[in-house]
């Protein structure tokens, strides 16, 4: 069955997998039918409010989650912290994702056991605090899931935890590195309608891959591969852009090879 049939269906069969309350610096586990997820903090704010965690996820065999761009008809990880206590925002990142294809759609996700690292913002590093994160996931197989769960954490309680620290710090380290000139790529005039880029990597071209999310009202196309005289491109259409041009950092990408992972941000086309 198609995935953007199947995940029509099962936005009306959401399972909520709600965790107990957990005062601790990892929170209970919520479950699905897929696996099961939580929510890990390590260490203690830094001077400007800063505490790492992870929301871990452990998907079963044959399931599968989404990348921060999920396709035309996904769900990306969020985490909403407006119900939590000295905490004002979190920020999720991403490891490199893979590359799927359903037969109808293709997207990118993972079908491994993945931590996706998350970055709390405590307003008052020196005042308690209390996460209380409402997770929402989207989990595969045939089906495809939403799931959501209200996970609660007090970073705290045990903040050097060995395995907790461990886990975080493993999550952190997993992320793709900072783009550079020799891996990473530079856009060139793609046409109307299109972002182009020259994919510059170390070593072979070979299974060299490129995911673009989609963001501040931008939607893009699956990126087109083409390599050829020595020369690896990408070309990715512009399904929709927002009316007035924004103000962030740009899109985000990260490129792939079969052992390594750069990520940064390209211009707004």
């Amino acid at each position: 069955m198609i995935l953007q049939k199947t995940l029509a269906a099962g936005l009306g069969l959401i399972l909520f997998g709600v965790a107990a309350p957990a005062y601790s610096s990892a929170s209970d586990w919520g479950t699905t039918e897929g696996g099961r997820f939580r929510l890990v903090t390590a260490g203690r704010p830094d001077a400007e409010g800063k505490l790492q965690g992870v929301l871990f996820i452990e998907l079963k065999p044959g399931w599968k989650t989404y990348w921060r761009d999920p396709g035309d008809s996904g769900v990306p990880p969020q985490i909403d912290v407006t119900a939590s206590r000295n905490v004002s925002a979190v920020e999720m990142s991403f490891p490199a994702p893979q590359r799927h294809d359903d037969g109808y759609s293709i997207w990118a996700g993972y079908d491994y056991p993945v931590g996706l690292p998350v970055t709390f913002t405590i307003p008052s590093p020196g005042e308690p605090s209390l996460i209380e994160a409402d997770v929402f996931l989207g989990v595969c197989e045939t089906i495809c899931v939403p799931v959501q769960a209200r996970l609660q954490v007090d970073p705290a309680a045990d903040p050097d935890n060995p395995d907790d620290v461990a886990l975080v710090e493993a999550a952190f380290e997993a992320l793709p590195a900072p783009a550079q000139a020799d891996f990473g790529v530079t856009p060139t005039p793609g046409g109307d309608g299109m972002l182009s880029v020259v994919a510059n990597v170390p070593g072979s071209p070979e299974g060299v891959d490129l995911f673009v999310a989609g963001t501040d009202g931008y939607l893009f196309g699956v990126p087109k591969r083409n390599a050829e005289a020595g020369k690896l491109t990408f070309t990715v259409k512009v399904i929709d852009r927002p009316d007035a041009p924004p103000t962030g950092k740009g899109i985000p990408y990260t490129l792939t090879t079969a052992t390594s992972a750069v990520e940064g941000f390209l211009p707004y086309p």
